[in-house]
């Protein structure tokens, strides 16, 4: 019999286009013979189609397992997986906890600064209080700003100067009540994929060469020019300890599943300090996570099968915990 495998995509958020080409890339790697896929959308206004999730065990026959293919707000931070904890169903990715930790930027610089894994240094402001006093004396310039809760580099700028600063703090104003400043890194930017969930295995990272001022969302998705080493033209030496560091920190905050760990190689210290963690990482035809798992010997289709696994060992894992006395 066919596993049964409902794909959640679309969504509430910024990436809510990016999610649809993820979805499809997900949706082709899935054997028909092997899988029997029900397609799960969500609008820009939240509706389901063709019907929502009930959160209730038992109450969502024909589907044996979850893969959300949700990029950001409302998919990525927790909220999903939650639902989808309510209605007992194995689900691909990190739980409540890790994806909520992981999509809050000053949350994850927290867990991982806990464990001894260097993050930038960087400045937390409220959208109701957005004084650029701390930021000026605390890391000069340039900066860049972030909403504390994005992904695929929406809302986020690059500041040189205080009136570029106040602009950057009021568009990232739009997308979250918090805001990440951090000083900016002058060196190489490198991603690594990491997958599995008590045993975790990091693959051969790569390198994001951008065609702008930074890996922006233009860059990622529209404009088609930025380029990638693959695998990074690295030390040995580097590799294992970035792999090393990646897996430190995929474990730091809870991760189960997958994550793809961005990092930034600083060029005058050759300090490696991680970035942030996508728990669901793009899976477009462009996306990193997966080609750099292809090169490392894990073709697209089977890995898209080892998460579904995975999701199915930890919910079977989980049904050994109580939850009544």
């Amino acid at each position: 019999m066919a596993t049964r495998v409902a794909v959640i995509y679309g969504g509430r958020s910024g990436e809510h286009d990016v999610s649809l080409r993820s979805a499809e890339a997900v949706i082709r790697a899935l054997d028909p013979s092997r899988y029997d896929v029900r397609r799960m959308f969500i609008d820009k206004a939240g509706r389901w189609d063709p019907a929502p999730l009930v959160p209730e065990p038992g109450a969502n026959p024909g589907i044996d397992v979850v893969f959300p293919v949700l990029h950001g707000t409302f998919g990525e931070d927790g909220t999903m997986q939650g639902l989808l904890e309510l209605a007992d169903l194995p689900y691909v990715g990190a739980g409540v906890l890790g994806s909520a930790a992981c999509m809050d930027k000053e949350l994850a610089k927290r867990a991982c600064r806990e464990r001894g894994i260097e993050v930038v240094e960087s400045v937390t402001l409220r959208r109701g209080a957005l004084d650029v006093a701390p930021v000026e004396q605390g890391l000069g310039y340039p900066v860049f700003v972030k909403p504390a809760n994005m992904g695929s580099s929406v809302g986020i700028s690059r500041a040189a100067d205080r009136r570029e600063l106040e602009a950057a703090l009021a568009l990232a104003a739009a997308y979250d009540r918090k805001i990440v400043v951090e000083r900016a890194i002058v060196g190489r930017e490198l991603e690594c994929s990491v997958l599995g969930n008590d045993e975790p295995i990091a693959s051969v990272p790569c390198e994001i060469l951008p065609s702008r001022a930074f890996y922006d969302y233009e860059d990622k998705y529209l404009l088609d020019t930025a380029k990638f080493e693959l695998p990074a033209k690295l030390p040995a030496e580097t590799t294992e300890r970035l792999r090393r560091i990646a897996v430190d920190a995929y474990r730091a905050l809870e991760c189960f599943g997958m994550a793809r760990v961005d990092f930034f190689l600083e060029g005058t210290t050759g300090r490696l300090y991680v970035n942030e963690l996508n728990t669901i990482p793009g899976f477009t035809s462009i996306s990193m996570y997966p080609k750099m798992w292809e090169y490392s010997g894990l073709p697209f289709p089977a890995l898209v099968e080892r998460l579904l696994v995975l999701a199915l060992e930890r919910h079977a894992e989980k049904k050994a915990t109580r939850f009544e006395r």
